[in-house]
């Protein structure tokens, strides 16, 4: 009988205690991927600031697993959590790997005829941002964004230990498939699920 009243008291201070991380009192900045995920489930924050650029994120709840930053490879800064909403395709490469540019033109491809609709967004690691660039340039993948993750810092986050691994979620955040496609076959097919 006890147990039974403890338990409410236990949840309510759980609970309170989740509020208050996500309070921006300033003692915990959200500067990079392993910031925080309090504040994305917190009721007292709003799923996401809105960006005015119509993309419909500020209106979908965003999970957890999208509750980072990173730095693109051109410098720009990338809040995950505009992802909200639509499939996405996280696709980890290193810009020295061979399969990984294998991938790049499936990639690429998918990225493009899915526009609007899933979201395609490159992770590079395991070497300096200036090789990422290079990468980019020399695959003709600039159409979608990639991270620069020069620390790992997104790769842990998603638990990835090998480059050339695609995790891709569905539009409520949660992994629907990760692993290795040579020459990135069948990327398009599991889209298509998440899609159509």
């Amino acid at each position: 009988m006890r147990a039974r009243t403890l338990l409410p008291a236990t949840l309510a201070a759980a609970l309170l205690t989740l509020t208050a991380c996500g309070s921006g009192d300033g003692s915990t900045p959200d500067t990079g991927a392993g910031s925080s995920s309090a504040e994305a489930s917190s009721p007292a924050q709003p799923p996401a600031a809105s960006n005015g650029n119509g993309s419909g994120a500020e209106e979908a709840q965003v999970p957890k697993v999208l509750n980072f930053t990173a730095t693109t490879v051109d410098g720009k800064p990338f809040d995950a959590k505009t992802l909200a909403g639509k499939p996405t395709v996280l696709w980890f490469w290193a810009p020295w790997c061979p399969t990984c540019k294998g991938q790049a033109a499936e990639t690429a491809k998918v990225a493009a005829d899915n526009a609007g609709r899933v979201n395609v967004v490159g992770v590079a690691g395991l070497d300096k941002n200036a090789a990422m660039r290079d990468f980019v340039s020399d695959t003709g993948t600039g159409s979608f964004p990639h991270l620069s993750d020069e620390n790992g810092e997104v790769w842990k986050r998603f638990e990835v230990t090998q480059q050339s691994h695609y995790v891709i979620l569905d539009k409520n955040g949660k992994t629907v498939y990760e692993g290795v496609l040579p020459g990135g076959r069948g990327l398009a097919d599991k889209v298509a699920g998440l899609t159509g």
